[in-house]
């Protein structure tokens, strides 16, 4: 379903060959609809925040903002790109972005 000079959905070749690192990385599909999701635990409420603030930073320069729920030290966010109505590079560009930041924090702390 390509959406007009916006990101276009994946196609099902490119969710067998774009999706698969990513579900390896500990994020599952939605049930019921065509989106990615993970939760993530960090020692502290610091933390929780310091990530989601990075995160914040990167999804406002790519114009592509997360679905997300934070109490204390969880953060559980949710990616599906609304322009499609379904997965898309996007996602998959911000679910990399956000797995190498949860990581430099975890090994930072």
């Amino acid at each position: 379903m390509a959406c007009s000079g916006r990101p276009t959905k994946l196609s099902e070749s490119q969710r067998i060959v774009e999706l698969e690192h990513t579900i390896q990385a500990g994020w599952a599909l939605v049930d019921g609809r065509d989106a990615i999701q993970k939760k993530f635990v960090f020692e502290n409420f610091v933390e929780a925040f310091g990530f989601m603030a990075q995160v914040a930073l990167k999804a406002e320069r790519m114009d592509h903002h997360p679905e997300w729920f934070n109490v204390y030290n969880r953060v559980e966010i949710t990616l599906s790109t609304h322009d499609c109505q379904g997965l898309s590079e996007r996602d998959i560009e911000l679910a990399s972005f956000i797995e190498a930041t949860a990581r430099k924090i975890k090994h930072s702390s």
